[in-house]
């Protein structure tokens, strides 16, 4: 009677194991872990961890998350926090970071405060109750500094985009007063003499910045500066038509050129001077900020700062995993870039 071969491959009913894999293999589990664990890789030789990744590849094993989470202490996730998910601005931040926590096994966990602080601490909140690894919010404004570093005492968080002034938090952060400097200095190179600046929420430090980097080389070079009274509570469409209309309603002296601190703001101005029957740029040049992914298909298509989103986001996930790995990671500022399109012309 022929003997029969014991097929030692698990079962495809049964969920694939450590066991099976270190077994395929010819190895201990204790060192299929380690190949399959992004922190500890580098603790296998190259070619045997291959063989595990093989192996792992081939018979369909998937860690089992609770159980390596029990083990480590962590739950693989890292909590996101943005203002507002349907903005395009920032899609390519998230986009940017779960590109860089992924190679480390990690997940984002996403919500969005609508610019509302309740909201954020009701999030901060779930969060930690469900034991993230860390947070990077995007989403901050002046008021939640103290519970985004209370947090802090707890899990690492790292501030991105929205930058927070005097914090101990970690930041990547975009250099906002030198972005506003730019839009000034192109203006006045175009002829511009007469301007105003449409601005964004007084507690987001970006808008404050790119005012400041402004106006004050707006000075240096000679710029007068018509003041518009009021000031966006949010960084969105109806609050750039609400402001452009308290400009046109002031009676001052109307500027040749003006600055909205982002470019959702400067698509509610643009809304506003055609209906008011006034032309961009032929009775005025309008500059936003930002460089939305639909601003340059407009007409016409809009002048703008380019915020590298996408940087800030990779930027973010290194430095979240850097603070994991028991780093302290410096600040990083990421440069402005000004796009001139046909929106703004010469005078």
């Amino acid at each position: 009677m022929d003997s029969l071969e014991v097929d030692k491959r698990p079962q495809k009913d049964g969920a694939v194991t450590l066991q099976d894999v270190a077994r395929e293999v010819g190895v201990h589990t204790s060192t299929v872990s380690r190949a399959l664990d992004p922190t500890k890789q580098e603790r296998v030789k190259e070619s045997t961890r291959m063989q595990i990744v093989d192996a792992a590849e081939r018979l369909g094993y998937r860690p089992h998350m609770i159980a390596r989470g029990l083990q480590s202490g962590r739950t693989a996730t890292i909590g996101v926090v943005a203002a507002d998910l349907g903005n395009t601005f920032v899609t390519p931040i998230i986009h940017g970071l779960a590109g860089a926590i992924e190679g480390a096994g990690m997940l984002p966990m996403i919500a969005e405060t609508q610019d509302d602080h309740d909201r954020f601490a009701n999030i901060l909140d779930h969060m930690l109750s469900r034991r993230v690894d860390g947070i990077v919010a995007v989403a901050t404004r002046a008021g939640d500094k103290e519970i985004l570093e209370s947090a802090g005492r707890l899990v690492p968080v790292v501030v991105a985009a929205r930058p927070l002034d005097d914090t101990v938090l970690p930041q990547v952060i975009h250099d906002d007063r030198r972005g506003g400097a730019m839009v000034a200095e192109h203006l006045h190179s175009l002829g511009h003499q007469v301007v105003a600046q449409l601005q964004g929420p007084p507690d987001v430090a970006n808008f404050p910045r790119r005012a400041e980097g402004f106006s004050e080389f707006g000075r240096s070079i000679g710029l007068v500066e018509v003041l518009v009274l009021e000031q966006a509570t949010r960084p969105i469409i109806s609050e750039g038509q609400r402001l452009m209309e308290a400009l046109l309603e002031q009676g001052s002296e109307l500027p040749t050129a003006i600055f909205a601190h982002n470019d959702l703001m400067a698509l509610g101005a643009l809304a506003v001077l055609r209906a008011k029957g006034l032309g961009v740029p032929d009775d005025l040049s309008l500059v936003g900020y930002n460089d939305l992914p639909m601003v340059g298909q407009l007409s016409p298509p809009l002048t703008t700062v380019r915020y590298p989103s996408l940087e800030v986001g990779r930027a973010a996930g290194k430095m979240i995993l850097q603070l994991l790995a028991g780093e302290r990671p410096e600040d990083q500022w990421l440069e402005p870039l000004l796009v001139p399109r046909w929106s703004a012309r010469r005078i």
